[in-house]
């Protein structure tokens, strides 16, 4: 298994926490300094967005963070050579998440390898066709011990969510609405009818809640109905913040405290 089969296996961890950011800001080498704190205050795995210049998917602060990580001169190469002293620092599953484009410039074989080379467990790809993943895609990632997580919406059929459950090796990201990110979660009576209708399709992995996870409340209730939640925007908004190495701890400390009870 590897880290994320073994981070999901621990039947102690219950209410798993991800954190996302972007590589490249708020500085272009601040990316493992980021890392390490928060590993050090108790996140559970990280998801490390490389900047792409037409996010589509993204709201206006992980945008924004894009548009300074490319300013700053951040690229797939500059990460990857940023990412190779990881595994000296840092021991919880690392993700990449980003656009297809820059992996199909970077060369899919070559990203794959260079995900092994440092220790990244995983990618999220939300553009990458699945069914182009299956025919030309799925055995370099596998071969390279690299899990392809798909994401699933409140669109999503089952016929399609089974399929994704039988291609995925790691986790299945479970987008809390069909909304770009940022978006504050409301667990209306179709948002809770929909966490219970993937729950008690039994798939056989984990599901973990993306969009609109900012606060404590939102993280605990994302996580009645799964494994894991991730929180993006509201960190990377923190990290605008003047000495915000020193507001990290706080941070996660706040959104686990219960969890951490539980």
């Amino acid at each position: 298994m590897n880290r994320i089969n073994e981070l999901f296996a621990n039947e102690g961890n219950k209410r798993i926490l991800s954190i996302y950011y972007t590589a490249g800001y708020p500085t272009l080498n601040s990316t493992l300094a980021i890392a390490e704190t928060l590993e050090k205050s108790g996140a559970d795995f990280l998801e490390i967005g490389f900047p792409y210049s037409d996010p589509v998917a993204d709201g206006p602060v992980i945008q924004h963070s894009s548009e300074v990580a490319l300013r700053n001169g951040m690229t797939l190469q500059v990460l990857f050579d940023q990412l190779a002293g990881l595994r000296r620092h840092i021991s919880i599953p690392v993700l990449l998440m980003g656009y297809v484009n820059p992996v199909l410039q970077y060369g899919v074989e070559r990203f794959c390898e260079s995900c092994k080379a440092v220790g990244v467990d995983g990618v999220i790809v939300p553009d990458l066709p699945m069914y182009e993943y299956e025919e030309r895609y799925q055995e370099v990632f596998e071969a390279n011990g690299v899990s392809n997580i798909f994401l699933v919406t409140p669109q999503t059929s089952e016929e399609r969510i089974r399929k994704i459950d039988g291609l995925s090796t790691g986790f299945i990201y479970l987008l809390s609405s069909s909304a770009t990110t940022g978006k504050n979660l409301a667990v209306s009576e179709d948002t809770a009818a929909y966490f219970s209708r993937i729950r008690n399709l039994n798939l056989k992995n984990p599901v973990v809640v993306g969009f609109g996870i900012s606060s404590r409340d939102a993280f605990m209730r994302a996580t009645d109905y799964a494994a894991g939640a991730i929180v993006g925007s509201a960190f990377v908004r923190l990290l605008s913040e003047s000495n915000y190495e020193k507001k990290i701890p706080a941070f996660i400390h706040q959104l686990k405290e219960i969890a951490d009870g539980y």
